[in-house]
């Protein structure tokens, strides 16, 4: 099991954004198993932002603080800026990530120094290998600092099940690995404090 050792300033808030808007969305059960996953073995608290959850409009502003966001999706704009580090869950439409989680992100400021996983999910044999890609171009952009160790997830629909239980025990290693080294990056990241330089 992880251990925890290098965070001392008490739990990350890690936020898992379940990018499918969709309500049978088979990419949402690693979502479900990766907030499980690491409520059982971390110190951290995770919770899963769901797009299918949350009928958000095109972005027209960005929402500089919770409370600039509309009053319905407030709480949202609480979680986003509360949260020390992101998991990006998504399926791949069209070589693509999910664009309603694109729509998510941009109606916030950037997440500097952020950490971030990226997590991608398909039925098919390639896993949702491109939209991997195009996440390895999204989070910089986003100024976060994201994790080397992705997790692509082929014939997922077989891995998962609807509860999120991982049913194909020759997967675990990978979800292990991506899972740990995302919390050592996110642990040195967010321990430790930037210090400001004057010119």
């Amino acid at each position: 099991d992880y251990i925890s050792l290098h965070y001392n300033n008490g739990k990350m808030k890690i936020e898992i954004i379940s990018g499918s808007p969709r309500t049978a969305s088979v990419t949402h059960r690693v979502a479900l198993h990766l907030k499980n996953w690491l409520s059982q073995n971390s110190s951290h608290e995770a919770d899963i932002i769901a797009m299918k959850d949350w009928n958000i409009p095109a972005v027209q502003s960005v929402w500089v603080s919770p409370e600039k966001a509309p009053v319905e999706f407030q709480p949202l704009a609480e979680r986003i800026f509360n949260a020390d580090a992101y998991i990006l869950v998504t399926p791949e439409y069209n070589g693509s990530y999910s664009p309603a989680m694109k729509n998510l992100l941009d109606h916030f400021p950037k997440r500097h120094r952020k950490p971030f996983g990226i997590v991608t999910a398909s039925p098919g044999a390639m896993g949702g290998m491109r939209a991997s890609q195009q996440l390895l171009l999204l989070t910089p952009a986003l100024f976060g600092i994201t994790s080397p160790y992705m997790l692509i997830i082929p014939g997922v629909d077989k891995k998962f099940s609807p509860d999120g239980d991982l049913v194909d025990e020759s997967f675990q290693n990978a979800v292990h690995n991506f899972v740990t080294e995302f919390l050592w990056l996110s642990e040195k990241v967010v321990e430790t404090p930037v210090e400001s330089f004057k010119n």
